[in-house]
Formats: C-alpha cells, sequence, structure tokens
C-alpha cells in the first residue's frame, strides 16, 4: 500500500485574495471615472451681488453687463449688443449708458470674461468718459451667472 507522502510545508493560494482586489479595484476606477465625468458637466452658476459698503455707490443701484469676445449683455434682460453696434456713435450700448447716467442712481457692474478683456477696455474708456462709476469681476469662460 502506498501512502501519502507528507509534505512539511503548506502552499498558500493566492489567486482568489488577488481576484477580490482585482475586481475592487475596477470597481474604484468606474466610480472616480462617474464622479469626474458627471463633475466636469456641470457649469458652476455664480452669483454677482453688490456689497454694501461706506463708498460712494453705497445709495446707488447696480447695473450689469457681461464682456465677452462677440460683444456686451445687458442684465438682467440678457439683451446682446454686438461689437459692431458698440462702435457705433448711436449705437443701444450709448443709449443704455445715457440713461444711467441721466438717473444718477445708478452705477455699473461688469462681469468680465476671458475672452472680453479686450472689449473691456474698449467700454471702460467710454464708461469712464461719461464718468459713470464702475466695478468689475472677472469671471470664468464656463460659469453661469445669475444676477440678483
Amino acid at each position: 500500500m502506498h501512502y501519502r507522502p507528507t509534505s512539511s510545508s503548506s502552499e498558500i493560494e493566492l489567486f482568489p485574495f488577488l481576484s477580490v482586489l482585482f475586481c475592487t479595484i475596477g470597481t474604484l476606477i468606474l466610480i472616480i471615472i462617474l464622479l469626474v465625468t458627471q463633475t466636469a458637466g456641470k457649469t458652476k452658476k455664480v452669483n454677482i451681488i453688490a456689497k454694501k459698503s461706506s463708498s460712494i455707490t453705497q445709495n446707488k443701484i447696480p447695473r450689469y453687463i457681461e464682456c465677452q469676445s462677440d460683444g456686451v449683455i445687458i442684465h438682467p434682460g440678457k439683451e446682446f449688443i454686438s461689437i459692431d453696434n458698440l462702435k457705433q456713435k448711436s449705437s443701444d450700448f450709448d443709449e443704455f449708458l445715457s440713461n444711467i447716467k441721466a438717473q444718477e442712481t445708478e452705477y455699473l457692474i461688469v462681469a468680465i470674461r476671458p475672452d472680453g478683456v479686450e472689449i473691456f477696455k474698449e467700454i471702460r474708456e467710454v464708461i469712464e468718459s461719461k464718468n459713470i462709476d464702475i466695478g468689475y469681476e472677472p469671471i470664468n469662460q464656463d460659469w453661469e451667472l445669475t444676477i440678483k
């Protein structure tokens, strides 16, 4: 009769442990990919609110405009004025500025997109030449602007 040989060392098998480990890593990678794609697709909403302080504009009401590469958006009505219209002497933007100047109880806050810096430089000169108080805030290109 043959006896079974006895071995003094026992072997440890790692295959079950490694397969569970790889499945866990794969699941975590999938969750990370899903989270990144969900957060990357959302645009950030930005609220611009005039700060009350002891400056000249404390008793004035803010009016908001947004500078983009192709023109200016007047908020809250989101009226778009193209760059070509801005350069005309009797433009809608010039009329808008005249209304603000006539009120004397309003001032401008300009939201500047990264591609709208050149437009801002041009309209800032026009706004300051009319002695209208102005404030400005740079905002990211992909942010959605909400005026309150």
